[in-house]
């Protein structure tokens, strides 16, 4: 079983829509559609609450942002992407359960120090009822964790690769930098007329020149950026050079504070790279590794999420009564067919590499204690941390470091890339009456 890690970013940024009045929005209207696409519709409802997140979060920041018309398209755009990525999650019969919302809030209540009820206090006082909230919650775990499964099988890291980037960690010790970075994507297909790559191109030179000449970068990325941060003012937020996308990377190594690159072509399009600032060589980061077995059963057409979770209780009576093992009772029934036939073990791993609410169990779980029934995407588990390790230096620390940079490396570069072709293949048609 691979139990990769998806970001938590999307939960603590995207899950409090705040939705106080703001001057700047446009007038309300009636709940009409703004876009269909395929067989799902955009209701403009969904975009005056998207657009007044946005308002709020940059009024709160002193942020700049573009005129409406350029900040709505933006809002459009994001909420396509998102209803294309749903509907993809309902054909392949994915969804994200009661229980794995609720440990999901609390998850995020305990990151913030507060209760499940106060966050849907806070929730409220901004705008949304409980039911929203929760399902706001609901639908931002589902699209992060259908595209990590998508995105992901579209990468292949090999072996010669991690050891490659494991040695250049070693030597490079602690003196690695960490670069603020702020990004432009205007798309362009590989395949665009000459008509058409010229005027990108222009448009990218006009946007660079503006940059330098002091054109504030968050206004001018929500205006125009085609990627995934576009709504965020194409910020990267902080990152080593191992962690970038390799054409980022390379051109970043040498640079300085507010240095600007581009326009860089890409099979994406024209990139515009800032680095806002700086920071010097960092502490060697601490890993703590986790060995842990589970057992794991997925629920089915006649096995509910009922049957599954009172499934493994009895496993967990029998095991505390010494009536079988948990080894028995994993290689028997377990639906992890890797670790099923070692009697469950995974073995020692960080446990970032493993789902979050995976990660989050093993994580506060007392060694040698069982944990009580839970569910992840896998399905449900029972799991027991057997013993714990600081192993920040060791070399199998290091390349399972390397190897999760890497993937996080080409997820980055491999994202858009799956957007675009999920756009292309799809039927989209805004309110004016254009479509694809």
């Amino acid at each position: 079983m691979q139990l990769k890690q998806f970001s938590r970013k999307w939960l603590l940024a995207g899950a409090f829509f705040t939705l106080p009045f703001c001057s700047s929005a446009a007038p309300q209207s009636l709940d009409n559609v703004v876009a269909i696409v395929n067989k799902d519709v955009v209701l403009q409802s969904e975009l005056d609450h998207l657009i007044l997140k946005v308002q709020n979060d940059a009024q709160q920041q002193k942020q700049a942002l573009p005129p409406y018309s350029q900040l709505r398209k933006q809002a459009l755009d994001r909420l396509i992407d998102d209803s294309l990525i749903t509907q993809l999650a309902t054909r392949q019969g994915l969804r994200i359960s009661d229980s794995q919302l609720d440990q999901a809030l609390t998850s995020i209540a305990a990151d913030k120090g507060v209760s499940v009820a106060q966050l849907q206090a806070n929730a409220a006082r901004d705008g949304l009822s409980p039911a929203e909230f929760r399902e706001t919650v609901r639908k931002e775990m589902l699209i992060s964790e259908v595209r990590r499964n998508m995105v992901r099988q579209r990468i292949n890291v090999t072996d010669e690769e991690v050891k490659q980037l494991a040695k250049l960690i070693q030597d490079q010790g602690n003196k690695g930098q960490r670069f603020h970075i702020e990004h432009i994507l205007l798309g362009l297909s590989p395949d665009a007329d000459n008509k058409t790559q010229q005027q990108v191109a222009q448009k990218a030179k006009d946007i660079l020149k503006k940059l330098k000449s002091g054109a504030d970068f968050h206004e001018m990325a929500v205006a125009e950026s085609s990627d995934g941060k576009a709504l965020e003012g194409g910020d990267w937020g902080w990152m080593t050079l191992e962690e970038m996308p390799t054409l980022m990377a390379e051109v970043v190594a040498s640079s300085h504070k507010d240095e600007f690159f581009g326009p860089i072509r890409s099979g994406a399009g024209l990139h515009i790279i800032h680095v806002k600032d700086i920071q010097g060589g960092q502490p060697a980061i601490k890993l703590q590794e986790v060995k842990a077995r589970h057992i794991l059963v997925k629920t089915s057409v006649i096995l509910s999420d009922e049957k599954a979770q009172q499934m493994l209780k009895g496993f967990l009576r029998d095991i505390q009564s010494g009536k079988t093992s948990f080894a028995q009772l994993a290689g028997k029934y377990s639906d992890d067919t890797g670790s099923a036939e070692k009697g469950g073990e995974l073995g020692w791993a960080n446990p970032d590499m493993y789902v979050p609410e995976f990660r989050d169990m093993v994580n506060k779980l007392p060694i040698g204690q069982f944990s009580q029934p839970f569910k992840t995407v896998h399905g449900w588990h029972i799991v027991q941390v057997e013993d714990r390790r600081d192993q920040s230096n060791s070399e199998e620390a290091i390349q399972n470091r390397a190897y999760q940079i890497l993937f996080n490396r080409r997820f980055a570069e491999e994202a858009q890339t799956w957007m675009d072709e999920l756009r292309d293949e799809a039927f989209i048609q805004i309110e004016n009456g254009n479509s694809n």
